[in-house]
This record gives C-alpha cells, sequence and structure tokens, in this order.
C-alpha cells in the first residue's frame, strides 16, 4: 500500500495519476474530503488532517511507502504516526533552498523534517525542487482580467520546475529499488524569468499579456499582507534578491532518475492555459 499526502496539489495529483498508470498499487490518497474529491479508478480515498495527526491512525493502516509533503501540519507526530503503523519508506518533499539558503527560516524548518525523518528508523528518500512552475498561478486572476502581471526580479532566470516532473521522481523512489538513503536536488531543464514566464502564458494564450517590473519594496508589501513578512522576505530572497550559483545551477537529476528529460516551463503553460482563460 503506498499513500499519496497531498494528493489534490500539484504534485500528489500528478503523482497518483503516473502510480495508477504504472500499475503501482493498492493505492490511496489523503484529502480532508474524500466525498468532493475524484481519484483515478482503484484509488482509495482516505480522510485525515495533518493538523490532527490522530486522524491519520487509520489512514496508516496497512501503508509500507509514503508520499509526504513537509510542513503541513506536526511532522514529527505525523512520522511517530506512520513508524508506528509499520510503514517501511517515506519520500519527502523538502526544499532546494535547504542547501542554497540554509540561513533562512523555512529552509531550516525543512532541514529539521529531514532530519527527524532520518532519526525515524523509516528507510527514506529526499526530493529537493526548486522553484514550482505552478507558482505562476498567483499571475491567473490578473491575466484573465486582462491586467498587467506585475512581479520583481524580472529578469532573474531561475530552473523553474513542473509539479509532474517531481511526481516522477517520486514515483520512481517509491516504486524502484536503488533511491533509499538518497537526496535528490531537482530542477527544470533550463533557467526561465519572469519576463519568459509570462511571455510563455501569452503563447498558450495566443494573445498578449502585458507585463512590468515592480520594486522589491513593492513585492514585499503585497506578500507580506497575505503570508507575513519573514516569508515574503525568503520567498524574494530566493526569487531574486539573494541568489547563488548553487540556486541557479540546472541539474539533470529528473533525466537521471526517470530516464524522461525534465518538462520546460512552456509546457507546463500549455498544459495549464485554461485557468488563465
Amino acid at each position: 500500500m503506498i499513500l499519496v499526502t497531498g494528493a489534490t496539489g500539484n504534485i500528489g495529483s500528478a503523482l497518483l495519476k503516473e502510480l495508477h498508470a504504472y500499475g503501482a498499487g493498492p493505492l490511496r490518497g489523503l484529502t480532508r474530503d474524500a466525498v468532493q474529491t475524484t481519484f483515478p479508478e482503484g484509488v482509495e480515498a482516505v480522510e485525515g488532517d495533518f493538523a490532527e495527526p490522530a486522524s491519520l491512525k487509520p489512514v496508516l493502516e496497512g501503508v509500507r511507502s509514503l508520499f509526504l509533503v513537509s510542513r503541513l501540519g506536526s511532522d514529527a507526530d505525523i512520522l511517530v504516526a506512520a513508524r508506528q503503523a509499520g510503514v517501511e519508506h517515506v519520500v519527502l518533499v523538502s526544499s532546494i533552498t535547504v542547501q542554497t539558503h540554509p540561513h533562512l527560516v523555512p529552509a531550516a524548518e525543512n532541514l529539521a523534517v529531514e532530519q527527524l525523518l532520518k532519526e525515524s528508523g523509516m528507510a527514506w528518500t529526499i526530493l529537493r525542487p526548486t522553484q514550482f512552475a505552478s507558482n505562476a498561478l498567483m499571475w491567473a486572476a490578473s491575466i484573465r482580467e486582462h491586467e498587467i502581471v506585475r512581479a520583481p526580479y524580472a529578469d532573474t532566470a531561475l530552473p523553474t520546475i513542473h509539479p509532474a516532473d517531481i511526481a516522477s521522481v517520486a514515483r520512481v523512489a517509491l516504486t524502484e529499488p536503488g533511491h533509499q538513503g538518497r537526496t535528490y536536488a531537482l530542477t527544470g531543464p533550463e533557467p526561465v524569468t519572469a519576463r519568459q514566464q509570462v511571455e510563455a502564458i501569452a503563447a498558450a494564450l495566443g494573445r498578449e499579456v502585458p507585463f512590468a517590473e515592480i520594486s522589491r519594496e513593492q513585492a514585499q508589501a503585497q506578500m507580506a499582507a497575505v503570508f507575513g513578512a519573514e516569508v515574503a522576505d525568503a520567498v524574494l530572497d530566493v526569487t531574486g534578491g539573494d541568489v547563488n550559483d548553487e540556486l541557479l545551477m540546472v541539474r539533470d537529476t529528473v533525466s537521471q532518475v526517470t530516464g524522461t528529460p525534465a518538462r520546460p516551463f512552456r509546457q507546463w503553460a500549455s498544459e495549464n492555459a485554461t485557468v488563465f482563460h
């Protein structure tokens, strides 16, 4: 039994589809509302809440492999519950900032979860992806309303990754030997700037999308109102304010692990064009 947490999210939903197509199973997807959730045929939808670790006990029954996105609840309690349930292998989604920006609070928190997993007694595989292509969804409302997309650091190019590539690496780690005890830094196949991302979305839509660069101060004020000042500063640092060679590096880990080249941002934009209409 493989349990996929975050099963309705960008990575989890793609992972469930890939596991199902691969013939892995039995499969179980964790959601907060099993009635309203549609999974591939044969995938068991189970309800649980990371904020209430006790609710995970029946969810984990019979599970041998767990896909876990960090920092969605008390990771310490979740890992204890998994260990007690007999889970043997955990594939954890962390962040590349653990190695590129270890001084940032979110990176330190991710590193702490990684360490908890390593000390849990369960086998582990750690995935450290860079910036997600799906972060571009934050522009969806502006693009639908034909408004100007505004972003800082317009020409800083990061090797943005398609969430489905994270899912593909996770599928291999969950179903094939040789990946336990491994940590994988994951990136897309090429650097892409915010300006280029908007251009790719425009091409997928077949119309122009106006774009304007804003200052860090303007972006920080907008983001802090939603996420808080500390998170806003951390995000801005790793999207252009404090980039380094380690963060900018394009890695071939996806193709090395899966045998398939990583998907470019323009593919994500084409696949998700309807969201921006």
